[in-house]
């Protein structure tokens, strides 16, 4: 895959890995602005964008294709096919995270996934089909094309959606929320009310919050259990 963001740090090795997937009809550098917020709160992180390979196919309302890339074709889209569609993209792009994190010496924990929209969606796919990844996701946008039977016990989940979004309503980031607490998972979900379908200042601030703020669960969850085997050996 073309890569037309590859931002690496300016001295030593990176320390985290973060991958951002683009939305439909779309290219990374739309995804710039998020890229550069990392970049910034991150320095010594490598941000990656790629373009996907899949040029995108015509629209849902069957106009022509406004250009750009798609990670699976909508043409045709619907509830019974969308799983699968989703499911075929998914071990193309597993193999592209694994290559990068070889490539760059960086863990799965130290692995940051996101996207928008089709890219958020594939996403939250990618970190069902395979546990532990990355270590945490950004879903902006997006929702599950399928609830998983499990919550991710070696990722973080973060949500982000605009309030009034009317592509993909924010309804089912709320159930997502819901479902992956329901399962013991660890996720978190923040709505900008007015905000549409967009990758807006505000979800960006919001996730830079999440990523220098969220302990995740398995941490908390280790610390307590390490801190329970220290009290029986001082009993």
């Amino acid at each position: 895959m073309q890569l037309p963001i590859e931002w690496l740090p300016a001295a030593g090795a990176p320390q985290q890995l973060i991958l951002l997937l683009h939305g439909w009809g779309s290219y990374a550098t739309h995804l710039a602005p998020l890229a550069q917020a990392l970049r910034q709160q991150f320095p010594q992180a490598a941000v990656i964008a790629p373009d996907s390979p899949l040029q995108a196919g015509a629209s849902i309302i069957g106009r022509p294709s406004p250009g750009g890339r798609q990670w699976y074709d909508i043409e045709g889209l619907n509830d019974a096919n969308w799983p699968a569609r989703v499911a075929a993209a998914l071990p193309a792009l597993h193999q592209w995270v694994q290559a990068q994190q070889q490539r760059l010496g960086v863990g799965r924990a130290a692995t940051c996934l996101g996207g928008f929209s089709q890219g958020a969606i594939v996403s939250l796919a990618l970190a069902s089909l395979d546990d532990g990844l990355c270590g945490r996701v950004l879903a902006f946008g997006g929702r599950y094309a399928e609830v998983p039977l499990a919550a991710p016990r070696h990722t973080t989940i973060h949500l982000f959606h605009g309030g009034a979004d009317r592509v993909i309503p924010a309804q089912g980031s709320r159930d997502a929320l819901e479902h992956l607490a329901a399962l013991q998972g660890d996720a978190t979900l923040d709505i900008a009310e007015g905000v549409g379908h967009e990758l807006h200042p505000a979800l960006i601030d919001c996730a830079l919050h999440r990523l220098t703020s969220h302990i995740p669960l398995r941490t908390w969850q280790a610390a307590m259990g390490a801190a329970a085997g220290a009290q029986a050996q001082d009993g």
